[in-house]
């Protein structure tokens, strides 16, 4: 679990928050209130729509958890009372893992509802009213349509990265949803980017909502990244050659496609590193296991796709290295920003090949700045060869122009620096 609840201590009265909450912050052992909680839980108090624009792991989930779970303990009464709509079933689970640890001294009931697994425990849980359901938009309208998931009763609404419920078309669902719920009750919304569906659904959805934008472009000033040109055929190669460096605890690693993920962790585990894949073709089951077992550091490397990985928050990431550029210039911060939290350092590279161009020019155009780029000795983009029109290799004439990456590339040294990457040799092997 990442630090991403706060003491939330700012005078003698914790923003009155119930005494049990309070025991259960001071029991999580956290010291300092996060930007997005100390702006957002006092209007959430006071029963206001918020919107916030936010990145992954900025402390969101205790800046909304914790007014809803003071006004459920102020009032008892058969709920829900309050549900949380997240786009993926790691988000949901994360999501609900908190808000249990900071009404640990409570006896609010949560369920969680999400695809994938089977259909009637979270059955029998809702028939108990819980306090709070979260869950995944298919997954809840489909309880609903069935009769089972009432939320009749629901006093406030959460939406968590609501930018990617649009990405993965969950809108029209999500209409649904709240069609279903009490026309008077309190609205969360929460989204790293603004597109223009977020933000209809947002002036159809709050009424004067408190606003806080917190969402940056920019990488944080904890993240070296860097770019890394190299020939298509050659990226696996220098992925092997980056993950044997000095100082890489652990690694996620970034495609395009499921397909390649799951190649990918296979050949890395072939090659003796301790890799899984997540991708979505996977049951729930397995999707567990592999997160389980990247956060309990049974594997070092996690190759991913965004849509699989998206809502993952898992503390002590040491780099992140994009295999495939993302497919937007945005999703760029999102990627690195799973590396140098809590005020840890992190490396994330980004492996670029000539048709990437267009890419680097949109992302360094978003963050404001320009994106160093090196080489490793043996892979320098020369090596290069893009096809001709007639499909055959182009030669040296093919080969991408220098000066579409801004910053003159300089040649990376034998000698490990400070942030290395990768792992000794040896290291993150398996036994």
């Amino acid at each position: 679990m990442s630090q991403s609840v706060s003491n939330l201590h700012t005078g003698s009265d914790w923003f009155g928050l119930d005494e049990a909450l309070v025991r259960g912050i001071r029991a999580a052992g956290f010291a300092s209130p996060r930007p997005i909680q100390l702006e957002t839980i006092p209007a959430g108090l006071a029963n206001r729509d918020v919107l916030g624009l936010a990145q992954t792991g900025t402390g969101k989930t205790a800046a909304f958890a914790l007014p809803l779970l003071h006004r459920i303990l102020e009032r008892r009464s058969p709920g829900p009372r309050a549900v949380v709509i997240a786009p993926t079933r790691e988000l949901a689970t994360q999501i609900a893992a908190e808000i249990r640890m900071l009404s640990k001294f409570t006896r609010v009931k949560l369920v969680t509802v999400y695809g994938g697994v089977s259909m009637q425990n979270q059955i029998r849980g809702l028939r108990q009213n819980p306090d709070i359901v979260v869950g995944c938009p298919g997954r809840m309208l489909d309880l609903l349509q069935r009769g089972v998931l009432r939320l009749g009763k629901v006093e406030t609404l959460v939406l968590d990265e609501a930018d990617h419920m649009f990405d993965m078309g969950f809108l029209p669902d999500i209409r649904k949803i709240i069609k279903a719920m009490p026309t008077r009750r309190q609205n969360l919304l929460f989204s790293a980017t603004m597109p223009t569906d977020i933000r209809r659904l947002a002036d159809d959805l709050l009424k004067n909502p408190h606003v806080v934008e917190l969402a940056d472009t920019a990488p944080a000033s904890t993240v070296d990244h860097a770019l890394y040109l190299v020939a298509e055929p050659r990226k696996r190669a220098l992925l092997e050659h980056v993950l044997t460096r000095d100082e890489c605890n652990s690694a996620i690693v970034f495609t395009r496609t499921k397909h390649r993920a799951r190649r990918l962790a296979d050949q890395l585990s072939k090659a003796g590193h301790r890799a899984v894949g997540l991708q979505g073709n996977m049951s729930q089951s397995q999707r567990d296991r592999a997160m389980s077992g990247f956060r309990s550091r049974r594997y070092d490397i996690l190759v991913a796709t965004d849509i699989a990985a998206r809502g993952i928050d898992v503390s002590g990431v040491s780099h992140v290295i994009n295999f495939d550029v993302p497919n937007t210039p945005e999703a760029y911060t999102h990627r690195i920003g799973r590396t140098g939290r809590s005020e840890l350092e992190g490396v994330a590279y980004t492996f670029v090949t000539g048709s990437d161009h267009g890419w680097v020019k949109a992302t360094e155009r978003m963050i404001g700045s320009q994106i160093p780029a090196r080489q490793v000795e043996g892979f320098e983009p020369d090596t290069v060869r893009r096809p001709s029109s007639n499909g055959k290799p182009a030669g040296r004439r093919g080969r991408p122009r220098r000066s579409g990456y801004k910053s003159r590339p300089k040649q990376e040294t034998q000698k490990s620096s400070r942030r290395s990457v990768g792992h000794r040799r040896g290291r993150g092997r398996a036994a």
